[in-house]
């Protein structure tokens, strides 16, 4: 089965607009963020898509500085990533966990799982990761009504985070979630909490330490090693278990948490053609992922429905985990 979608039109509600003219802040896919309550309340006559000023915890997203007690877990996770994520602990890791040995299981029945976790990465939100990605969803459902795969798409994206459960292996935090990034190569400045690299060992591999590292300019991300955690398990699970998503769902799942790449444009050198067409659709995903997340509660059994009939039309009825 091929899908077919159309490339995503980036800012065009802003098209006839000089960014001085108006009192709103752009983010990342031509994203809006008003600035003051008269443009708020114009977005919201529009039925568009608002995003908070604030996360969960009172303050700016993705603020990794902010003087707080959540601020200090999330370093310390960080710490341990940085010092852990090498080349040899990933490729281990795919290699383990690409036998899809573990259990067998529907899509919404992992979707149920995920309420026994909380991420210890993220600055943001402690709610429990169903909250997350079905308010992800439905952002996008609401802005995006015709993309159907891309709903499903946030529905999924962060479904690799039962790997943090105790049948699949109970792996620590470190090993699962936070922000991606490549092994091989030289470790980007741009990096959340980049200082703990000087403790990781491919830090003074010769081999690993240049800009490009082993790799070559344009060879692709497919062949780029990214350090593990949910995103490539997920990505892993969906490919062989042959869903029928567009590789641009595909791509968002596998690379969502690779913020220097998209949101800072670190290791750009390394995508090719295809990689340029669908971080576009990354790009667009990336401010509901991020901005979406609130104390709003979504009604599970009403969307329900909606989620159920993606999931049959995009994937098998159980799926090897």
């Amino acid at each position: 089965m091929t899908i077919l979608i159309d490339q995503p039109v980036i800012g065009s509600h802003l098209e006839n607009k000089k960014v001085d003219e108006i009192n709103e802040l752009v983010l990342d896919g031509g994203f809006v963020v008003p600035n003051g309550e008269n443009a708020v309340s114009e977005l919201v006559s529009n039925n568009e898509f608002v995003a908070p000023e604030i996360n969960s915890f009172g303050h700016s997203f993705r603020d990794y500085d902010a003087e707080n007690e959540r601020q200090k877990t999330v370093e310390e996770f960080y710490r341990l990533n940085h010092i852990n994520q090498t080349y040899d602990f990933v490729k281990k890791m795919r290699e383990e966990y690409g036998k899809l040995n573990r259990v067998e299981m529907s899509i919404w029945e992992c979707c149920e799982l995920l309420n026994e976790v909380v991420d210890d990465s993220d600055p943001d939100l402690d709610e429990p990761q169903i909250e997350h990605l079905l308010q992800t969803a439905e952002a996008i459902r609401k802005d995006y009504p015709d993309e159907d795969w891309l709903h499903l798409t946030a529905l999924i994206h962060d479904l690799g985070k039962v790997l943090l459960l105790p049948v699949f292996g109970e792996l620590p935090q470190w090993a699962v979630v936070g922000d991606t990034h490549p092994l091989g190569c030289a470790f980007d400045e741009s990096i959340v909490h980049h200082k703990y690299f000087k403790e990781n060992p491919d830090t003074y591999n010769p081999e690993f330490n240049s800009k490009n590292g082993i790799y070559s300019e344009g060879c692709g991300l497919d062949n780029v090693m990214i350090s593990w955690g949910h995103d490539d398990y997920m990505y892993l699970v969906a490919k062989e278990n042959g869903t029928t998503l567009p590789q641009a769902g595909l791509f968002i799942v596998r690379y969502h948490s690779f913020y220097p790449l998209h949101r800072c444009g670190a290791y750009k050198q390394f995508m090719n053609k295809e990689d340029k067409e669908n971080l576009k659709w990354l790009h667009i995903f990336n401010k509901y992922d991020l901005y979406s997340k609130s104390k709003v509660r979504v009604d599970v059994e009403k969307v329900k429905p909606y989620y159920l009939s993606l999931i049959e039309k995009y994937f098998p009825a159980k799926l090897r985990w």
